[in-house]
C-alpha cells in the first residue's frame, strides 16, 4: 500500500488550498487518515484526523479554517484549507492506519509529503 500526497504549493495569506492523499494497492482498507505537518526544527504536528465514518477532529489552530474529508470509495482524503496564515507554511504529509487483507493486519503507512508555503 501506498500514499500519495499532492496539492500543494505557494499561496497568499488568506487564500486557499486544497490537499489529497490517496491510497493505492491491492486488497485493503483505511481506515482511519491524518494529515500531520512539520516545519524545520519543530516535531511534526497532527493537524486533523477522519475516521472511516466521517469523523474528525481538529488541532485548535486549524479549527474553523480547515476541513478534512473522505472519499472512500476512492480511498482518498482531503485537506481543505482556507484563510491560510503564514504560520500554516509546512511539509504536509498524509497518514493512515491500513487493514490489509492478506494478512488482515493493522498498519501504519505514510505519504511523502506536499510543500505548503503561505506569503504575508
Amino acid at each position: 500500500v501506498q500514499l500519495q500526497a499532492s496539492g500543494g504549493g505557494l499561496v497568499q495569506a488568506g487564500g486557499s488550498l486544497r490537499l489529497s492523499c490517496v491510497a493505492s494497492g491491492n486488497r485493503f482498507n483505511v481506515n482511519v487518515m491524518r494529515w500531520y505537518r512539520q516545519t524545520p526544527g519543530k516535531q511534526r504536528e497532527l493537524v486533523a484526523t477522519i475516521t472511516r465514518s466521517g469523523s474528525s477532529n481538529y488541532a485548535d489552530s486549524v479549527k474553523g479554517r480547515f476541513t478534512i474529508s473522505r472519499d472512500n470509495a476512492r480511498n482518498t482524503a482531503y485537506l481543505q484549507m482556507d484563510s491560510l496564515k503564514p504560520d500554516d507554511s509546512a511539509v504536509y504529509y498524509c497518514n493512515a492506519d491500513v487493514l490489509t487483507f492478506l494478512d488482515s493486519r493493522l498498519r501504519d503507512y505514510w505519504g511523502q509529503g506536499t510543500q505548503v508555503t503561505v506569503s504575508s
